[in-house]
């Protein structure tokens, strides 16, 4: 197994919700990317955010390891629930919060509580906020 496989298993099954994404919680270079971070932010989610631009290799791990293909891509306790799509209907129903606290348990919800998790040691920091 690759180190950049382990490193994106790690933080999967390590943190209680996990967004791969185009850029970062404070440069969102994605619209999709952008409305599953609305979603998750809604709720409360805590979210641990991973750019996957920095290098390619992420996304290819992502697609092999777990079969989506798109980005982003949100697990909750290891679970893959879904992309954007996904995750904003669960919202807009009033269903994402349960799915989380199903998977999570009481207490989950932890505002504010937002990381940005390199797995590239390298990965630069990003200057400014694109919504697309």
């Amino acid at each position: 197994m690759s180190e950049l496989r382990e490193r994106i298993r790690t933080v999967v099954e390590g943190e209680p919700v996990v967004l791969f994404m185009k850029g970062t919680l404070d440069w969102v270079a994605c619209g999709n990317s952008d409305r599953a971070l609305s979603a998750l932010r809604a709720v409360k989610a805590p979210i641990a955010a991973v750019d996957i631009l920095p290098d390619q290799r992420i996304r290819q791990e992502l697609t092999e390891l777990y079969g989506w293909p798109t980005i982003p891509q949100v697990f909750v306790s290891g679970e893959l629930i879904g992309g954007a799509d996904i995750v904003e209907e669960l919202a807009i129903s009033d269903e994402l919060a349960g799915e989380i606290e199903q998977r999570l348990g009481p207490g989950w919800r932890s505002p504010g509580t937002e990381k940005t998790v390199a797995l590239i040691d390298d990965q630069p920091p990003q200057p400014f906020r694109l919504v697309s």
